[in-house]
């Protein structure tokens, strides 16, 4: 509120030197330099134009370009306008002819020289028309230049309250589905083995609490993200049996930066959910590390249609659709995402670039 009333005062400001500058000028320097001394008429006649102007361009700022060329009534705008600047002409004529003008200045310029009337010399009515227009010309386009930053602004605003909103339902529909799928391999272990249960519960735990406070966040540090991706693999390898064969590269320690949280997990549940068959051996890669600002993910598992018919495999490609658009959205032109579903070998192969500070 404080920022917003210095602008406006600051604007005032501005306002009021720029009028005195132009007043000074145009009204008293440029006829004070003919090196003659002009009669009160003239100056009377000097505040009336510079009045006049003033009044005209806060009537075209503040009004009429509010209430018709901002409201596609471009032709009435037009009008008034045209309008206004035979009026202000035609009041310095009246002006002009009630004082006597033409015969002041001539004795003010050439006073040994007798009077003789005159036809009027329209030049300086077309000059002083002609500035007319230049100060409504100048207020339209500092109202249009005005509007234009103000509805950028609250486009930008939209924009952003759109992505914010976005992005909040895109990690509320990855919380859920991340949680409904390691409940289902915790709820598996309690028929095999309850102490391995137990262990994947606490390290459920764990990862609870990081969803719970690092996902409010925009960003988390790759630290802690790392932590919950080995905690996740962990709690994989419980379910798992010597039929699957893993080939695993994560950095144990990595230099520090931030990254948006949960947004690598997705590509590493996928491998889990669709890359582990009961009756075939299965092979699963998943290679992390960081190089400079660049974060590699590397991943790479068979797929196994059977899978995908279950509705928990219908249900994990929300993971990965709406990575890709948290990508779109957190990192536009900072990544480089390349997926192979379509090979030889019958592979899922991802691999993700991103840049990270």
């Amino acid at each position: 509120m404080e920022t917003s009333g210095l602008k406006k005062n600051i604007t005032i400001l501005i306002h009021i030197l720029a009028w005195m500058v132009i007043g000074l000028v145009l009204f008293v320097l440029s006829p004070l330099s003919a090196g003659v001394g002009r009669p009160i008429e003239f100056w009377i006649k000097q505040g009336i134009m510079f009045s006049f102007l003033i009044g005209i361009f806060y009537f075209n700022y503040l009004y009429l370009i509010q209430n018709t060329l901002f409201k596609n009534k471009t032709p009435l705008f037009l009008v008034i306008n045209l309008i206004t600047g035979i009026v202000y002409v035609g009041v310095l004529v009246l002006y002009d002819d009630l004082v006597g003008m033409a015969e002041i200045m001539h004795r003010t310029f050439r006073p040994n020289v007798p009077f003789v009337p005159r036809p009027r010399n329209y030049y300086w009515d077309v000059s002083n028309l002609l500035i007319f227009y230049m100060s409504t010309g100048i207020s339209t386009s500092i109202a249009a230049v005005q509007k234009w930053q103000e509805d950028d602004k609250v486009r930008l605003k939209l924009e952003k309250e759109r992505t914010n909103s976005e992005l909040s339902y895109l990690k509320a529909q990855i919380n859920p589905h991340f949680f409904f799928n390691t409940l289902n391999n915790i709820y598996s272990l309690t028929n095999i083995d309850v102490d391995k249960a137990k262990t994947a519960l606490l390290k459920l735990s764990r990862m609870m609490r990081y969803v719970l406070y690092e996902t409010e966040k925009n960003q988390t540090l790759l630290s802690k993200e790392l932590d919950f991706i080995h905690d996740f693999i962990e709690l994989m390898q419980m379910r798992l049996t010597k039929k699957v064969k893993l080939d695993i590269q994560l950095p144990e320690k990595v230099e520090e930066a931030e990254i948006a949280p949960m947004l690598l997990l997705p590509f590493i549940e996928n491998c889990f959910k669709h890359g582990i068959s009961s009756q075939q051996e299965s092979n699963i890669m998943i290679h992390l590390e960081k190089t400079g600002n660049e974060l590699h993910l590397e991943t790479k598992n068979h797929i196994f249609k059977s899978s995908e018919n279950t509705p928990e495999g219908e249900a994990s490609g929300i993971g990965l659709i709406n990575t890709q658009r948290r990508l779109d959205l957190l990192y536009p032109g900072k990544y480089a995402l390349t997926i192979d579903k379509i090979n030889p070998e019958n592979e899922y192969r991802v691999h993700l670039i991103l840049k990270i500070k």
